[in-house]
């Protein structure tokens, strides 16, 4: 369970980026984040990685306070949330193979493990076939999918997509969207931050409406009040 506690945060220059937002996401929901740029999406999703502290309130997961873990305890903590981003960030050098593999090496997997868990999740992404492709040679739907299998391969409680399907055209954008709802039905939490209606009716399920910094909605199923 992530929670928030009555979260503000104040940045130097007296910008107000969350005003006293509390909320509670559930193990195994999936939760769209919308509002328009500076609502306070990308905030909230700093504090939940804990790259970031609240000037006031509490974020907890599983009843651990986010913001009070020791540093050396920050990168186990991380290890489990995957994170998908608008803009890839792929490792141009690398194989598909070898950007999901370098996210199993960085967690410490074995050499077998690599072996048998890459493919896997290429296949639950639909793109076994582009293995040993580069990312330059992939369309930007097939690379936010690598990205997509880069997250989910060590197995995190918790997807972070924030703008996953930014960049992306509408087909792609709803494959992606079908992926993630996958993931979610196979047990996995996803927040999921967007701009995009289409998307958040497509998924259909519980939507946080952001607006400077404040909570404004909390709506069960997809509904875009913007």
């Amino acid at each position: 369970m992530i929670y928030f506690d009555k979260v503000t945060k104040i940045y130097s220059d007296d910008t107000v980026a969350l005003e006293d937002v509390t909320l509670k996401i559930e193990p195994k929901e999936f939760v769209s984040i919308v509002g328009h740029s500076g609502a306070g999406k990308t905030t909230l999703i700093k504090m939940i990685l804990a790259e970031d502290k609240p000037t006031k309130g509490s974020v907890l997961f599983e009843s651990v306070n986010v913001h009070k873990l020791k540093d050396k305890h920050v990168p186990e903590y991380r290890r489990r949330f995957g994170t998908v981003f608008q803009d890839f960030r792929l490792i141009p050098g690398k194989t598909v193979f070898e950007n999901i593999a370098f996210a199993m090496e960085a967690a410490g997997r074995s050499d077998d493990e690599i072996a048998s868990d890459v493919p896997h999740v290429l296949d639950l992404v639909d793109l076994g076939r582009k293995i040993w492709s580069f990312p330059r040679e992939l369309s930007g739907g097939e690379r936010q999918r690598v990205a997509i299998a880069r997250a989910i391969v060590n197995q995190p409680d918790v997807i972070i997509a924030d703008e996953p399907t930014g960049n992306l055209d509408p087909v792609n954008t709803y494959e992606i969207v079908q992926i993630l709802k996958k993931i979610n039905d196979l047990g996995t939490t996803v927040v999921l931050t967007t701009h995009n209606k289409g998307v958040v009716e497509n998924i259909g399920k519980r939507v946080i409406t952001m607006e400077k910094g404040r909570l404004v909605r909390d709506d069960k199923e997809g509904r875009y009040a913007i």
